[in-house]
């Protein structure tokens, strides 16, 4: 079945115990992230994580994870990203199972063609729905991110939704990150609701002068091990905040999961970065051969643990950002 992006909530807040497989593709690749989430939270289940080369490489995995009764008797999703057309023998193994004790969804990273098998076997069965997110509107991106706000302990007026959407990019993933940070500088939880205010998001909101602090993040990326040394000597004698070269460091971290998703999906380094900035193309290029998507997961994880410490912890700025930055660049390196 295929279900557009204009309501999915009440096939994801109240999931249909017949569908054992659900499908998220379209251009906005941060909306179908969180509407995946959105599920994992409604089946209230484990994430159990594979990426789609794995199943590539043994179709039957899929099908027999479904079938394995969980050790800890919870329920479980499998989760397959990145995704795209070598998934489909492995799909089709598991809707044919007369029963699973695991649903699964996808993540493809992009629109299917009209032609693509994948979308053809997913819309041919009733045991499982394709949900396609496309951009919203400015007004629809608001809306999202007051939605957002609320899960947070947040509550937003909607004129300052609009600009966190908009200094997001439209982009709901750093958008919730955006809210994330500020619900930890109020304290403020779903059962212990804040008002946000202009006052907080001008302290510590995305500014787009930060985008000249990029550099010793992509370096550390790219596993440039001795500029990134000299980068962080120069930072050092500046006396520069850490927290907007941590930012940035996230937004370029958002910016590239997408993008070495399609690459995983087999298309080529000059095609993905054939609609990037031209001021960041020779950047990203170096950094993208080195780095999976698991393994940038994990980045992404371990950099907004740097920015709480940061924020909550009285630990030697200069050092925890250098500690960080070094890690990463030996990481691009193996």
């Amino acid at each position: 079945m295929r279900r557009g992006a204009a309501n999915p909530a009440a096939a994801l807040d109240q999931p249909d115990p017949a569908i054992r497989f659900y499908l998220f593709s379209g251009s906005d690749q941060s909306g179908s992230r969180l509407l995946a989430e959105r599920l994992l939270k409604s089946l209230a289940a484990e994430k159990v994580a594979a990426p789609g080369a794995q199943l590539k490489a043994d179709p039957g995995w899929l099908a027999g994870e479904a079938t394995t009764i969980s050790m800890f008797g919870g329920r479980r999703l499998l989760w397959i990203e990145p995704a795209g057309e070598d998934i489909v023998p492995a799909l089709s193994a598991f809707l044919a199972l007369p029963q699973v004790e695991a649903p699964a969804l996808a993540i493809v990273a992009s629109s299917l063609k009209k032609d693509s098998n994948l979308k053809k076997l997913v819309e041919g069965q009733a045991a499982a729905l394709h949900l396609i997110s496309e951009p919203l509107t400015p007004r629809e991106q608001a809306a999202r991110v007051m939605e957002l706000a609320l899960a947070e302990g947040l509550r937003v007026a909607p004129d300052l939704a609009e600009r966190i959407a908009g200094e997001a990019n439209g982009d709901l993933l750093l958008a919730r990150l955006e809210l994330q940070k500020f619900a930890l500088y109020l304290d403020a939880a779903p059962e212990r609701l804040r008002d946000l205010e202009e006052e907080c998001v001008d302290l510590l909101g995305i500014d787009q002068a930060e985008a000249d602090f990029g550099r010793p993040g992509d370096l550390a990326l790219a596993g440039d091990l001795p500029a990134l040394a000299a980068e962080l000597h120069l930072l050092r004698n500046s006396g520069i905040d850490p927290i907007p070269v941590v930012r940035a460091l996230q937004r370029r971290l958002l910016m590239l999961a997408p993008l070495v998703a399609r690459i995983e999906q087999g298309q080529r380094l000059d095609a993905v970065t054939q609609s990037i900035w031209k001021r960041d193309k020779a950047a990203v290029s170096k950094i993208l051969p080195r780095w999976s998507a698991g393994r940038l997961a994990e980045a992404f994880a371990r950099v907004q643990r740097l920015e709480r410490e940061l924020l909550l912890h009285p630990v030697p700025a200069d050092a925890a950002l250098g500690e960080t930055l070094l890690q990463l660049a030996r990481a691009a390196r193996r």
